[in-house]
C-alpha cells in the first residue's frame, strides 16, 4: 500500500491556524513547509488506489502521524486491506502530496553504502576504517525541518555548495529498546525516498571542529512522495535489502544511479544498533545514507566540479527509487541574514 498525506488543491485556501503555509523565519529563505503558500483544503491521510487517492483520516499534527502509522501497520498485517473512504476519493492530479511523516520524533541518518564511503575516503587519501564494518554509524538531523514533494529548498546563509543526497528511509511503527533482528519486521511501518540536503562548505568548516555536521545539515530533509508499506516494498523482510534502482536527475539530466541492494547494513541492523541501550520511538525515521554516486560531493571528486557543479536557484532535483516513486524539489534563493558573533560581548580570556 502507498500511503500519503495530501491537500485537495480544488478546495478553498486554508486560513491561519488551519494548516496553512508556515511563515518564513528571519526574513525568508527557509523551508516553505506544508502548504507552501498554495491554496488548498485541510490535510488528509489517504492511500493510492490507481490514479485516485482515498481519504481515510485527518492528517494534521501528531494525529496525522498516528493515522499514517496505524494504516501502514494494519496494511502490513493484512496486505489486502482497503479501508473505507472517509469522504470522496480524489484524482491524484488534483492533490498536492505532503511529506508522509511531518515532524517525526527523530531522524537518524546512517552511512551504510560502502561505495559512497569508500569513494569519499579514497579521494582524501584514506583507506576504509575497520570500525565502519563493525558499527553502523549515524547522525541525528532536524525533525522540524522536513520538506515534502514540491517544497522549495534554499541553501542556508554563507553556503555556495548546496548538495542533494539520494537515500531511502524507513519509518518505525513501533518503538523499543535493545531490539533484536527478529523484531525488525514487526517494527518497520514502511519506506520512502529521502533527500538529505547538505551545505558542503558549511559542513566542511563545522566538521573541522571534530564534532560533526550541524547547520550544514539541519536546514532541510525531504521525504516522500508516499510511504510504501514494508509488506509491499520489502516482502522478504527488512533483514534483506530489496533490489531497487535509485536515480537522481538535475534539470532532467541523470547524475546519479545505484541500487538499494548495495547497502552494506540492512535496515534491521540499523534498527538494532539505534535501539542499543537507547529507546527508538514510533514515528522515528532511519535514513540509509547516500548511495554510491548519490551526491554532488562524490561525483565532483571523481569527475570534477566543472561537470558536476553544486546546485543553484532554479535547479530542479528529482530523486527516484523503483517502487517508492519520485521526490522532486526546486532550489530557490535564500534571503536570511547570516549569523554574526555578538560584537558587544566581552569574551573570556584563556586561563582567567
Amino acid at each position: 500500500m502507498k500511503i500519503c498525506r495530501f491537500i485537495n488543491i480544488q478546495e478553498g485556501p486554508r486560513g491561519a491556524g488551519e494548516g496553512g503555509a508556515r511563515p518564513l523565519d528571519g526574513g525568508g529563505g527557509g523551508p516553505a513547509g506544508e502548504g507552501g503558500g498554495l491554496a488548498g483544503g485541510r490535510v488528509r491521510v489517504g492511500y493510492l488506489d490507481g490514479e485516485v487517492v482515498v481519504p481515510v483520516a485527518d492528517g494534521e499534527g501528531r494525529a496525522g502521524l498516528e493515522a499514517v502509522l496505524d494504516l501502514a501497520m494494519a496494511a502490513n498485517a493484512d496486505p489486502g486491506l482497503r479501508p473505507a473512504a472517509d469522504g470522496e476519493a480524489v484524482a491524484l492530479e488534483e492533490v498536492r502530496l505532503l511529506a508522509p511523516v511531518a515532524e517525526p520524533p527523530s531522524i537518524r541518518d546512517f552511512y551504510a553504502f560502502e561505495q559512497h564511503v569508500r569513494t569519499a575516503r579514497s579521494r582524501r587519501g584514506l583507506e576504509m576504517h575497520p570500525d565502519w564494518y563493525e558499527l553502523p554509524v549515524f547522525y541525528f538531523t532536524n525533525p522540524a525541518a522536513v520538506l515534502g514533494p514540491g517544497d522549495p529548498v534554499a541553501a542556508p546563509p554563507r553556503s555556495a555548495e548546496l548538495d542533494y543526497e539520494l537515500e531511502v528511509a524507513c519509518v518505525l511503527g513501533r518503538g523499543g529498546t535493545n531490539l533484536r533482528l527478529e523484531d525488525a519486521d514487526r517494527a518497520v511501518a514502511g519506506f520512502m525516498v529521502m533527500n538529505d540536503w547538505s551545505a558542503r562548505d558549511i559542513q566542511r568548516r563545522e566538521m573541522a571542529q571534530s564534532l560533526g555536521p550541524a547547520k550544514g545539515k539541519d536546514f532541510a530533509t525531504s521525504l516522500g512522495p508516499t510511504l510504501v508499506t514494508a509488506a509491499e516494498f520489502a516482502p522478504g523482510g527488512v533483514r534483506e535489502v530489496p533490489s531497487a534502482v535509485m536515480t537522481a536527475t538535475v534539470n532532467g539530466v541523470e547524475w546519479s544511479r545505484a541500487d538499494l541492494d548495495g547497502l552494506w547494513w540492512s535496515f534491521a541492523e540499523m534498527l538494532v544498533y539505534a535501539s542499543e541501550w537507547a529507546p527508538v520511538r514510533r514515528g522515528d525515521v532511519l535514513g540509509s545514507g547516500t548511495c554510491g554516486t548519490g551526491c554532488i560531493l562524490e561525483l565532483s571528486l571523481v569527475h570534477g566540479a566543472d561537470k558536476y557543479p553544486y546546485l543553484q536557484p532554479g535547479d530542479e532535483v528529482e530523486l527516484e527509487v523503483a517502487g517508492l516513486g519520485v521526490l522532486a524539489n526546486q532550489v530557490v534563493a535564500g534571503h536570511a541574514p547570516p549569523f554574526q558573533p555578538d560584537p558587544d560581548r566581552m569574551r573570556p580570556r584563556l586561563g582567567q
